[in-house]
């Protein structure tokens, strides 16, 4: 999507991010240019499941035995300090605002300074998987819990335009997907979705925004980077048909994001 965007000439002027979304927006952030996009898909189509999920019998067994926990943060703060080019978040090339979750309240709080690994670290960390961040007195998780798609805190910042760029692991389908995992990100994401589309729904007149479609179907688990590059290249090609298509000239909520019924 942002690979697209970019090449079309567009640019932001903030950046507001929750969960994965922290993690490419903070990197944009860092360098909004096409070279810059193009750098973050190289760096993604690298990656393997163990930099970022490095699941063994020795986590496994850790989990079940001592932790509250499944995965160290080692890997994922290793890939962020490894390709991020600032250290705070205040010295990013725009302003980036990263959403986390207070896991004990279930409050959004929103990180605009500070250290920038310590910000994604927490908006990535899936509970359960991973153990909240400590900062401030407080237990930061996934933003995605709280605010998967940070609308209201882009406003909150100042946006009159947005740029809406949603993730999921699977759409409206003729049939549930495959697998635990997949039924239950399923589930997650049509709860997203409707959350998303009532918000907008209500969204202030005043506020224009295109909602860029996301892919459907998204094909594999959501573990497998084995598929990088072809989402990657199936995301380009259906941003670029939709920005063709007007879809940055029209406020509109996509039908893959839209409720279904049946």
């Amino acid at each position: 999507m942002m690979q697209a965007l970019a090449a079309h000439g567009v640019v932001a002027d903030i950046v507001v991010g929750s969960s994965v979304g922290a993690m490419n927006g903070a990197y944009y952030a860092g360098n909004p240019t096409l070279a810059g996009v193009e750098r973050l898909a190289e760096i993604w189509r690298g990656l393997t499941r163990e930099d970022v999920f490095p699941v063994s019998l020795r986590t496994l067994a850790g989990f079940l035995w001592r932790r509250d926990f499944l995965i160290s943060h080692d890997g994922l703060r290793k890939l962020v300090d490894d390709h991020l080019p600032y250290k705070n978040l205040e010295d990013a090339k725009i302003p980036v605002h990263i959403v986390t979750t207070d896991i004990v309240s279930g409050d959004a709080v929103v990180l605009s300074q500070g250290s920038a690994v310590e910000a994604i670290v927490a908006s990535t960390s899936i509970p359960g998987a991973f153990a909240p961040v400590k900062h401030d007195g407080l237990y930061l998780a996934d933003g995605a819990i709280s605010s998967n798609t940070p609308i209201r805190t882009a406003i909150d910042k100042g946006a009159m335009r947005l740029i809406i760029l949603p993730t999921g692991y699977a759409c409206a389908g003729h049939a549930p997907p495959a697998g635990a995992v997949a039924n239950a990100l399923h589930a997650l994401t049509l709860l997203i979705a409707r959350q998303m589309t009532t918000e907008l729904e209500y969204l202030d007149p005043a506020i224009d925004y295109s909602v860029v479609p996301p892919l459907c179907p998204l094909v594999g688990s959501p573990y497998d980077f084995s598929r990088t590059a072809e989402h990657i290249d199936r995301a380009i090609k259906s941003t670029g048909r939709w920005i063709a298509d007007g879809g940055l000239e029209k406020s509109h909520i996509p039908g893959e994001l839209r409720p279904h019924r049946h």
